[in-house]
C-alpha cells in the first residue's frame, strides 16, 4: 500500500504541489492516475505529491466547460464520438455557460454544488467562468467566520453575488476549520497527526459533526490507516444518512484496498445520492473501472466528470486521451490531448503529450484509409 500513499488529495482542489518533468508518458499517467484515484486535484504531478480532486478530488476535489455539456442536461449517456464530433462539442460546451462572480472575505475557500471552486483573493474576489445555468447551492467558509449557504437559481448571464459572512466563536467550528487549513497543507505523517488532532477536538467539542468525521477520514486516508477511515465514514453516516461526499471518500478507501467492487458500489451511491452531481465519484468510479479494463464504461464516467467541472481540472482530458488509446480510437485521444493543450499549453504534462500527439495523428490517419 505504501506505492498509493505517492499521491495525497485535498479534495477536489488544485494545490501548489510541485512536479516533476519526465520522458516517458505512460509514468507520468501511471503517476497521474494514482493521485487522481485518492481524490486529489489534478493538475499536477510529482513522484511524491500530485495535485489535486482531489481530491475529485482535494477537499478539495478539483479535476472542466464540458465536452458532452449538452448531451449531459438531457440526461443522456454519453457516447463514444468521432474525433471530429469530440473537438466540436469542446468548442461548443461553453456557449450557454456563464461567469459567478462572489466576493466576500479575503482567502475564503468556494464551492458550488459541493465542488471546490478556488479561493478568493486578498480583495475578498474570485470569479468562477463556465458555470452552467442550473441550479447550485454555494458554500463560502473563511477562517473565524461562520459558514454560510446560500442557494443560486438557473439563470442567463454574467452575475455578482456578495456573501457577507459573520464571525464565530463557536470553538468546534474554530477547531474544524483549523483541521481543514492544516489537511491541505499537510505534507508528511507528523503534520497530519496534528490535523488528526484538531478534527478530534472538534468532535468532542460537537459529537453530532459529519462534515468532521469525513474530513478525518481522508486524513486518515492519507495515512494509510484504512480500517480508521472506514470508521469515520460510518460515524459520518450514522449523522446523515444520504452523504454524497462521505460515500465518494468511502470508494476512494475500498480502492486503496483493492476492494474494487464494493469501491463500484459506493461511488455509484455516491452519484445516486448526488442526484447525478458528484464529479469526484465519477472520476473515482472512472479510475476503478479503467483497473478492471471495462474501458468504454470508463469513458462514460469521465466525461460526466468533465461535464460537471467546466474545465477546471485538464487533466482530466489527459486521463480520458489514455482511455482512448487503450481502445485505439486514436482520433477522440488526439482530441481529447488537445483539449488538454488548449487548456494547460504551460502545464507539467504538456510537454510530453506534445511529444506523442503527432505520432497519434498519424495513426489516426492510418485508421481512416483502412479498408477495415
Amino acid at each position: 500500500m505504501k506505492s498509493r500513499s505517492l499521491a495525497r488529495d485535498k479534495e477536489f482542489e488544485i494545490s501548489n504541489s510541485r512536479a516533476e518533468t519526465t520522458d516517458s508518458l505512460s509514468l507520468l499517467r501511471e503517476l497521474c492516475a494514482s493521485v487522481v484515484k485518492r481524490g486529489a486535484p489534478f493538475t499536477q504531478v510529482k513522484y511524491v505529491r500530485v495535485f489535486a480532486y482531489l481530491s475529485l478530488f482535494g477537499t478539495s476535489v478539483a479535476l472542466l466547460s464540458p465536452p458532452l455539456n449538452v448531451i449531459a442536461r438531457q440526461k443522456q449517456r454519453p457516447r463514444t464520438t468521432t474525433s471530429s464530433q469530440s473537438a466540436s462539442s469542446f468548442a461548443a460546451s461553453s456557449v450557454k455557460n456563464r461567469t459567478i462572480t462572489v466576493r466576500t472575505e479575503p482567502s475564503a475557500a468556494v464551492w458550488l454544488n459541493e465542488v471546490r471552486r478556488g479561493t478568493t483573493d486578498q480583495a475578498g474576489q474570485l470569479v468562477i467562468p463556465n458555470v452552467s445555468a442550473s441550479r447550485y447551492k454555494l458554500r463560502v467558509r473563511a477562517s473565524g467566520f461562520r459558514e454560510k449557504i446560500i442557494p443560486l437559481l438557473p439563470r442567463a448571464g454574467n452575475s455578482t453575488v456578495e456573501v457577507r459572512l459573520a464571525r464565530t466563536t463557536d470553538e468546534a467550528e474554530l477547531a474544524f476549520q483549523q483541521a481543514e487549513e492544516g489537511r491541505e497543507k499537510a505534507r508528511d505523517d507528523e503534520a497530519r497527526k496534528e490535523v488528526v488532532a484538531a478534527y478530534k477536538r472538534a468532535l468532542k467539542l460537537r459529537p453530532v459533526f459529519p462534515a468532521s468525521h469525513v474530513g478525518l477520514a481522508r486524513v486518515l486516508l492519507d495515512m494509510n490507516d484504512h480500517d480508521a477511515a472506514l470508521e469515520q465514514i460510518r460515524e459520518a453516516r450514522r449523522d446523515r444518512a444520504v452523504y454524497p461526499e462521505a460515500s465518494t471518500v468511502e470508494g476512494r478507501i475500498l480502492r486503496d484496498t483493492a476492494d474494487t467492487d464494493a469501491a463500484i458500489q459506493a461511488f455509484r451511491r455516491a452519484i445516486r445520492e448526488a442526484r447525478g452531481f458528484q464529479p469526484e465519484a465519477y472520476t473515482g468510479l472512472g479510475l476503478v473501472l479503467e483497473d478492471k479494463g471495462r474501458h468504454e464504461e470508463t469513458v462514460e464516467a469521465f466525461n460526466q466528470a468533465i461535464a460537471q467541472l467546466s474545465d477546471t481540472e485538464p487533466i482530466l482530458y489527459q486521463l480520458l486521451g489514455t482511455v482512448y488509446e487503450k481502445l485505439e480510437k486514436y482520433k477522440e485521444a488526439v482530441a481529447a490531448y488537445e483539449k488538454y493543450l488548449q487548456l494547460a499549453p504551460n502545464g507539467k504534462l504538456a510537454p510530453a503529450i506534445s511529444s506523442v500527439i503527432d505520432q497519434l495523428r498519424i495513426q489516426a490517419a492510418e485508421q481512416e484509409t483502412s479498408p477495415n
